[in-house]
């Protein structure tokens, strides 16, 4: 019974974990700026001074915490 549980297990992640290759002509979309992590980096490059300048730390804009340790 352990392992069909471990089969079927296996499978499933094998499932969820599959890729799609990306095709030649949909590489143009995925190129765009809308399309980036960042499309403006100017606005990135501020919301960086802005958080730098408060909290004395460069980087890790998602967690929490650094500087003063008030986070």
């Amino acid at each position: 019974m352990r392992k069909l549980v471990l089969l079927l297990l296996c499978l499933l992640l094998q499932a969820c974990l599959k890729s799609e290759e990306v095709k030649p002509w949909d590489r143009n979309v995925l190129a765009q700026d809308r399309a980036q992590l960042i499309s403006d980096r100017l606005e990135s490059a501020a919301d960086e001074h802005i958080y730098f300048s408060k909290e004395a730390a460069n980087g890790g804009q998602s967690l929490g915490g650094g500087g003063c340790g008030c986070n």
